[in-house]
């Protein structure tokens, strides 16, 4: 999977957890891009059916973006918390996890799960 379109996947799903109807300006404010270069992306997305969008240019996530989304997001999560449990402060925590949730393999996302859950959460 390609880094900019898990990004951009996870983006959508952020901005869909704060408003119901999302327009590409909505992600080129919430990722700072250039609008043109969010237009080409979309576009991508679209014709590789992650999203679709209506006669109103609303854009919303398919079954398939939106599973894609959910567990670039959950190895965001996970990393960006396991980060900040040891120390590393939100700010950097936060960049950290969005470079190290493209490149970490599922053995390693789940023993990383299983390392915080272990020594960082409280057990039921």
């Amino acid at each position: 999977m390609l880094t900019a379109t898990e990004d951009y996947l996870e983006t959508i799903l952020r901005i869909s957890k704060e408003k119901t109807n999302i327009r590409a300006m909505d992600i080129v404010n919430h990722t700072g891009y250039a609008r043109a270069t969010v237009s080409i992306a979309l576009r991508q997305l679209k014709e590789s059916g992650y999203i679709v969008s209506d006669n109103n240019r609303l854009i919303q996530l398919t079954d398939k973006g939106n599973e894609i989304a959910l567990r670039t997001h959950a190895r965001h999560m996970l990393i960006e918390n396991f980060l900040i449990a040891i120390g590393v402060d939100e700010e950097t925590a936060y960049a950290d996890a969005c470079i190290l949730e493209h490149g970490i393999s599922e053995e390693s996302v789940e023993r990383l799960e299983q390392f915080y859950q272990q020594n960082f959460t409280k057990n039921s």
